[in-house]
């Protein structure tokens, strides 16, 4: 059985640590178009998906993430024999329902690889095809991406198409109203609680919450990594108490949801941001288009902005977490060759302008109903350690 190599991501948090300002490890963003190469006499080629062929891709949270249609409707057009058909498995705990469906032997070809301990199950799992002989862009155009996801086999298992980092949203017309100076690029967990303490007013329908946390582990216990000094592979958690009892004691106190209520609504995110229940969210750069999206359809649009990650005290001003979001092909898929052509192309120059070209969204309907009145508000004016 395939075993992936502890060392290799503990390399990969070295290197990205290092990484300059904005700088991703790999792949492309939602904003920069990367270069393309494809070598000569690759073993998949454009002309792969010959014939009518349906890919089913499993991916999460549709509605609210624009890209992903971004993404379908840009191969398909360039490919009118393709259909690419979306399954989405929702975001909680989208990497074990994507394990549980493939072990039902699921008919997916295309499989989203979420975060790295999934990655890693679903390769000991056997549900992953080697890539190494498919990728028909030069690996070197990744800046060691490729390596970081190369397991002890000597194999690669999935294709970065885009990477981001966590940075802090905030409501402005929120703050305006509260007379609350904005988030600075400078603030240690202390003067972030503080100010989430400051910025939480209201009561029931009217309560606006000063911060907000998505129910991911990540949206929590991530801050405690960016003093440099831990990692979350070697076994030892003590170091994270300090955020968990901060993160408790505001929910305590009505500053964040409550976590419970969180899991059991299943609300998400952008829509406690959109709908101004929250004053900050921490987040990453991904929520920027499905934001911008967003604000061209609301009925009830407000002026927000991003500020660097609060960081613990010691720790420079813009630390930060990046990831990367990858594409993989289940093993058993008996149209492989066309699910390789499909993910040259998302990691091909014309994949990141797909990605990067605003398209509208259905988004605004998904959110809750508006509350009975809105809050008072001024005119309108892998987990790897970064720094920004």
């Amino acid at each position: 059985m395939k075993k992936i190599s502890r060392r290799s991501f503990l390399a990969a948090a070295a290197a990205c640590g290092a990484a300059a300002a904005l700088t991703a490890c790999g792949g492309s963003s939602s904003s920069t178009a990367a270069s393309s190469a494809a070598p000569a006499g690759s073993a998949a080629s454009s002309e792969a998906a010959s014939g009518p062929v349906t890919l089913q891709w499993a991916i999460w949270d549709k509605e609210s993430t624009a890209y992903w249609q971004a993404m379908a409707d840009g191969y398909m057009a360039s490919h009118k024999d393709v259909t690419i058909e979306m399954v989405d498995l929702g975001s909680t705990d989208y990497m074990t329902v994507l394990a549980t469906q493939l072990a039902g032997s699921a008919d997916l070809d295309v499989l989203t690889i979420k975060d790295i301990p999934g990655y890693a199950n679903l390769i000991n799992l056997d549900y992953l095809k080697p890539l190494n002989d498919v990728l028909t862009r030069d690996t070197a155009d990744f800046n060691g991406t490729i390596e970081q996801l190369t397991t002890d086999d000597g194999n690669f298992y999935a294709v970065p198409f885009r990477s981001d980092f966590w940075v802090l949203y905030y409501n402005k017309d929120l703050f305006d109203a509260a007379g609350v100076e904005y988030p600075s690029n400078d603030m240690t967990m202390e003067e972030y609680d503080a100010l989430a303490r400051k910025m939480t007013s209201g009561e029931g329908d009217q309560k606006v919450y000063g911060c907000h946390y998505h129910t991911w582990r990540s949206a929590v216990s991530l801050f405690s990594i960016l003093d440099g000094e831990h990692t979350i592979i070697d076994g030892n958690y003590d170091f994270m108490k300090p955020t968990y009892d901060m993160i408790i004691a505001q929910q305590n106190d009505g500053i964040c949801m409550d976590y419970g209520y969180l899991k059991t609504s299943s609300l998400h995110y952008s829509a406690a941001f959109e709908n101004q229940q929250c004053a900050m969210l921490n987040m990453g750069s991904w929520f920027i288009a499905t934001l911008q999206t967003y604000m061209k359809d609301a009925e009830t649009k407000f002026n927000w902005g991003i500020a660097k990650y609060p960081h613990p005290a010691g720790a420079p001003a813009g630390s930060t977490l990046g990831t990367v979001t990858s594409l993989a092909i289940n093993v058993d898929s008996p149209k492989a060759e066309a699910a390789a052509d499909f993910i040259n192309w998302c990691v091909s120059a014309e994949g990141a302008e797909a990605i990067a070209r605003p398209v509208p969204s259905p988004h605004a309907a998904l959110l809750p109903p508006a509350r009975s009145s809105s809050p008072a508000r001024a005119s309108p004016p892998t987990p790897l350690l970064w720094r920004l």
